[in-house]
């Protein structure tokens, strides 16, 4: 992995060439944060989901994003740039909807970066205590200055800090994992009911898949990084398949291993008594003191990666549409020497600072509210855009003669739009599970989802009555 000092490509392009295919699998398992979503997210499925079908639950999600993944990555061929989601939507469905649909990921995006930003402050108060007790923002502010700093660099360079901190947590899971098979697993023994039909399809998938699709947010990240690929052609789909096949191999295994150790009988009333201690007993156990001391290190370094993936995606999108003119065009401009979007990264950077600051003048609870909350806010606005990207797909290779079979333009597509409805629905009817809180601002995010979708198709709408020769361009600033 080399860094590239210079932007090869055209004033207003970002670096071309700058990340392969291992640069983009990190920044989307990175930001899918193994360590945190196993050890962070895992334990809730296991107590209030179906308990030892979990591994099964993240088996089916990992099947419906590889559908999702097929017409997704067949319209990457064709359409492709930095503005992702916001092309694809604007190619299949129209502008209205491109624009709406932007807006929404910006949306999806920041709350996930916020509620990291939060949880990442909480962790590392409590890892700092003993040395200095310091409020949990002021470190939540300074992971924020640390990753604008890298987010300023080179794509390749983040690409870098991503691929050790990704590289160091899938290595201590996996060690328990391989420690928990090595010792002959727990007092059940070892055995493959947790994929069994029975023990997956209970009452408690709903909720389980709940928190599984939510430790997928990330993946579809892939595409953003086109105009910045190696060959993006064949780099782009193979990042995404790497990327979700890896994401679920990784969780269903490390899942099955947990439900080994305390049996399958035992693993949810297990849970239920301690989430926090669900992984980290268990690693005890297994590895000695020191892998507990060394996992709460590497869930702050998990977090770190995951917030630096997530700020790099945001700046595209900022770029993207400062690039198209439905922003500030100075958010268009890229580095002179690094060919990132760094003017962008600036403004989102300010903008994540503004909100934290919001939620500490309110007294927010870094947890309960600012991680909780936005975490099922980012939930509910990623499975909404890609229900769009489905339909755009879908769109997109009817009009379009492109040589590609049924299954690629129609079937999957379909099949992975259902998926996504019910994945969506499913959220939605468990949203105070999901974020702790029964207040009506989280009842609201549904709601302000539509309600930011609808105002980008109306701004969009403005654009075309008041400025049709920009309207006319929109979606083509990235062919």
């Amino acid at each position: 992995m080399t860094l590239q000092s210079t932007a090869d490509g055209p004033a207003g392009r970002l670096a071309k060439n700058s990340v392969g295919l291992s640069h983009i699998v990190f920044f989307v398992v990175a930001a899918a944060a193994p360590l945190t979503a196993v050890v962070g997210a895992s334990p809730a499925a296991f107590a209030f989901g179906n308990g030892a079908g979990v591994p099964g639950a993240f088996v089916l999600a990992g099947i419906l994003y590889l559908l999702f993944s097929v017409g997704f990555t067949a319209m990457s061929r064709h359409v492709g740039g930095a503005g992702a989601f916001y092309t694809y939507i604007t190619h299949g469905i129209g502008k209205p909807a491109g624009v709406g649909g932007a807006l929404m990921a910006l949306v999806t995006y920041s709350a996930v970066q916020i509620a990291v930003y939060g949880l990442f402050g909480v962790f590392m108060a409590g890892a700092m205590a003993p040395v200095v007790a310091l409020p949990w923002w002021v470190w939540s502010f300074a992971a924020l200055l640390v990753v604008h700093v890298c987010g300023q660099r080179n794509i390749a360079f983040s690409g870098v800090i991503l691929g050790i901190c990704m590289i160091a947590e899938i290595a201590i899971l996996l060690l328990l994992d391989l420690g928990i098979v090595f010792t002959g697993g727990g007092p059940e023994g070892f055995s493959l009911s947790s994929f069994a039909p029975s023990s997956v399809f209970t009452p408690g998938l709903g909720v389980a898949l709940v928190f599984v699709v939510g430790s997928f947010i990330g993946f579809e990240a892939t595409a953003i990084f086109g105009e910045e690929a190696e060959n993006p052609e064949k780099t782009i789909p193979r990042a995404t398949y790497v990327a979700v096949l890896l994401i679920t191999v990784f969780y269903a295994f490390s899942t099955w291993a947990i439900v080994q150790f305390y049996g399958p009988s035992a693993v949810q009333t297990t849970a239920q008594a301690g989430l926090e201690t669900f992984y980290f007993a268990a690693s005890d156990k297994v590895l000695g003191a020191w892998s507990s001391q060394v996992m709460n290190v590497l869930l702050i370094t998990s977090l770190f990666a995951c917030v630096l993936s997530f700020h790099n995606t945001l700046n595209r999108y900022f770029f993207a549409l400062g690039r198209e003119g439905l922003a500030f065009r100075l958010l268009g401009k890229v580095h002179p020497m690094h060919g990132s979007p760094y003017i962008a990264g600036m403004l989102q950077s300010a903008i994540a600072a503004a909100v934290l600051a919001l939620f500490i003048l309110a007294g927010a609870d870094p947890y309960t509210v600012v991680f909780s909350w936005m975490s099922a806010l980012a939930v509910i606005g990623i499975l909404a855009v890609q229900v769009l990207v489905s339909v755009a797909v879908i769109l997109f290779f009817r009009k379009e003669k492109t040589g590609h079979g049924l299954w690629t333009t129609l079937i999957a597509p379909l099949l992975g739009l259902a998926g996504l409805l019910g994945a969506l629905g499913l959220v939605i009817a468990n949203l105070s599970l999901l974020s702790g809180s029964e207040s009506l601002i989280v009842k609201s995010f549904p709601f302000l989802i539509i309600l930011v979708g609808l105002l980008g198709a109306v701004l969009a709408m403005q654009i075309r009555k008041a400025r049709p020769q920009l309207y006319a361009s929109l979606g083509k600033a990235f062919e």
